[in-house]
């Protein structure tokens, strides 16, 4: 296997977020088109999208809860 230099890998990775963007519209393209929901958070609501390119709503969602690294939260019961 060929060495990659420093330079080399820092180009690739610089490029995936952009990889990753692709790949999240194809697999929600794909799924539409195979006759499947996609359901999706949007602006805060949880979102139902059909095939016929209607949509709904299912639910508002939770203000997100902020922490800071290393911070352990215990879920109430």
């Amino acid at each position: 296997m060929k060495k990659i230099d420093e330079k080399v890998m820092s180009s690739l990775e610089s490029h995936i977020p952009e990889l990753a963007e692709g790949a999240v519209k194809r697999a929600y393209f794909r799924t539409l088109t195979s006759g499947r929901n996609v359901v999706e958070a949007v602006d805060g609501k949880l979102i139902e999208t059909y095939p016929d390119g209607t949509s709904s709503e299912i639910r508002t969602l939770n203000e997100p809860t902020a922490v800071t690294p290393g911070q352990k939260l215990n879920r109430r019961r």
